[in-house]
Parts: C-alpha cells; sequence; structure tokens
C-alpha cells in the first residue's frame, strides 16, 4: 500500500499527460498531489520520511521551474535528482552510524548477518545510479510520451523487479531462529 501511495503523484502525473498531452499542465497538477500525498502520510501517520520531504522539495523546485519556464527538462531531471540522491544516502549510510539504510529500514520484520546487509545496500545504490542514468537516456533521446510511460510503467516495473529480486538474495542470506540458538 505504501509504494501505491508514493507512486501516486506520479500516476496523476500519468493521467492527466494522457487526457492532455500536455506535460506542463500534468506537472502543474503533480505539486498539489505530491504535496496531498504528503498531507495524507502525514495526517495518518503523524511522521513524513526525509527522502518524502527531499521528492517534495524537488517535485516543487523542479516542477514549478518547469510550469515558470514552461520547459520539460525541469521535470524530466527530477527523477534523475532523486534516485542519485537516494544512491548517495544508502552509499553514505555504509559509512555514517552503525547500520545502513537498508538494515534500518528492514532489520525488523527479517535478519541477516552484516556482511548481507551491507552487500544488498550496495546493490541499491548501483540500483539508483542505473535508474537515473535510464531516465536521463529515455528522457533525452527518445520523445516526450515515452519518457512519461517510463516514468510510469519503466521505473515502477524496474523498482519491483528489483525487490524481487532482492527477496531471493534475502531467502539465501536470513538467518531463523534454530540458526541464531545453534
Amino acid at each position: 500500500m505504501k509504494l501505491l501511495l508514493d507512486f501516486l503523484p506520479v500516476i496523476i502525473f500519468f493521467i492527466v499527460y494522457k487526457s492532455t498531452d500536455d506535460i506542463i499542465l500534468a506537472t502543474a497538477v503533480l505539486i498539489p498531489a505530491t504535496l496531498l500525498q504528503m498531507l495524507y502520510t502525514w495526517i495518518k501517520t503523524r511522521k513524513v520520511e526525509m527522502i518524502q520531504l527531499v521528492t517534495l522539495g524537488l517535485v516543487i523546485v523542479l516542477g514549478g521551474a518547469t510550469v515558470i519556464f514552461q520547459d520539460k527538462t525541469f521535470i524530466q531531471w527530477k527523477p534523475t535528482v532523486v534516485t542519485w540522491l537516494f544512491a548517495v544516502a544508502f552509499l553514505g549510510s555504509q559509512y555514517i552510524g552503525d547500520k545502513t539504510i537498508i538494515q534500518r529500514l528492514m532489520q525488523s520484520a527479517i535478519q541477516l548477518p552484516q556482511y548481507a546487509w551491507r552487500q544488498l545496500n550496495y546493490a541499491w545504490v548501483v540500483f539508483y545510479i542505473v535508474l537515473g542514468a535510464l531516465n536521463l537516456f529515455v528522457a533525452f533521446t527518445m520523445d516526450e510520451e515515452t519518457w512519461v510511460n517510463f516514468k510510469l510503467f519503466g521505473m515502477m516495473g524496474l523498482t519491483f523487479l528489483f525487490i524481487l529480486l532482492q527477496g531471493f538474495y534475502i531467502s539465501k542470506h536470513i538467518e531463523t531462529e534454530s540458526t541464531n540458538s545453534d
């Protein structure tokens, strides 16, 4: 459910674009949709994650620049900036603090050896770098409609695929109660 909520503004952007063929209008709708998503999250949980705040800030700044300057380039850069910031944050967590970001996010649900947490975290770094680069490739070598489709289906699909592959990796390294007590 959370992943769907995270992608909801992108889905709204997609629907507006497909209905109007106007990327500027779709971006203008994306900004309040993202604000409403944050408001809903705050009301529901009484907290908003730092990543969500960064995304909101980039939607406002780059989306606002897209609308003000009538230039789609700004909004096309947004997914790359977000994913590369994620990559930097995940990479930084390897060296700052005693746990990586992925471990902090998942350790309450599963137990992995420390080396597996680190490898998993590095895998997310690489994934985010590649995803950001792929966004730029699609945005600036293909037509606008292809990029809009990629932004929703490609990026979401690749993220789901990566999570699935991550599950296979985790299943090989998961520590159970019996292995911990032996």
